[in-house]
C-alpha cells in the first residue's frame, strides 16, 4: 500500500541553539500580568517590540520566513511580519483553554521555561466526522488529537486555525510561554485571477 499524506497540516520545531540571556530572561520572567482562563498572561501583547529582545526576535523572524518559504513557496514577494506577541504564565495545577487565533495566518509559541518529560502542546483536528471508527492503535491518520513534547528554548510554528491547548502543568515549575501572531506582508494572489491583494 502507497499512503498519500494530502493537504496535511504542518507544525514546524525549531532550536533557539542558545540559552536566553541574563537581560533576556529577567525581562520575559518579570512582566505585570493579567488573568486568562486557566492561567495567566503578560500586559504587554506587543514584548517581541523591546529592543532587549531584538536577537530572540530575530530568530522568530528567520524561523517564520523558513515555514513560510517551505510549506507557502511564495511566487511574489511577500513574507510574514509578527503582529501582538505576548508571555504566558501557567502554574502547577494551571492550564491554557482550548483555542485558536484569529487575525492571524501562522502562530507560534517559543518555549522559555518548560520540561520536556511533562510539558506538551496539544493539537486538536476539529472537522465533523460523520463515521466514528474506534482505534485499537492511534497514529496521524485516525487521531482526533496529538501532542508534541514541550522543551525550553523549542519554537513551535503552526497554522493559527488549528486548535491547541494546554493540559494541567505537573510538577513544581511555571511553565512560561512566548507567543506571537503573524499576517502577511507583500504581494497576495494574482491579478489575472482578480484576486490580487497588496500589503505593505
Amino acid at each position: 500500500m502507497i499512503l498519500n499524506n494530502l493537504f496535511p497540516t504542518t507544525v514546524a520545531g525549531f532550536e533557539l541553539g542558545r540559552d536566553l540571556s541574563e537581560v533576556e530572561r529577567e525581562y520575559l520572567l518579570n512582566l505585570e500580568t493579567r488573568p486568562n482562563a486557566g492561567n495567566s498572561t503578560s500586559l504587554d501583547s506587543y514584548v517581541l517590540g523591546q529592543p532587549k529582545l531584538h536577537s530572540l526576535t530575530e530568530f522568530l523572524n528567520n524561523s517564520l520566513q523558513e515555514y513560510f518559504n517551505a510549506i507557502y513557496v511564495p511566487k511574489h514577494d511577500a513574507n510574514l511580519c509578527i503582529t501582538q506577541s505576548w508571555v504566558n504564565y501557567t502554574k502547577p495545577g494551571q492550564f491554557h483553554h482550548k483555542h485558536n487565533h484569529s487575525n492571524s495566518l501562522i502562530s507560534g509559541v517559543f518555549y522559555i521555561q518548560a520540561s520536556k518529560e511533562t510539558d506538551k502542546l496539544h493539537f486538536f483536528k476539529d472537522d465533523y466526522r460523520q463515521i466514528k471508527i474506534v482505534a485499537k492503535e492511534f497514529n496521524l491518520h485516525n487521531s482526533d488529537s496529538w501532542w508534541l513534547a514541550a522543551a525550553t528554548n523549542t519554537l513551535f510554528l503552526f497554522p493559527s486555525s488549528l486548535t491547541h491547548m494546554v493540559e494541567e502543568v505537573k510538577g513544581e515549575d511555571t511553565r512560561i510561554s512566548l507567543s506571537f501572531n503573524t499576517f502577511p506582508k507583500g504581494i497576495l494572489g494574482n491579478e489575472t485571477s482578480l484576486n490580487s491583494l497588496k500589503l505593505g
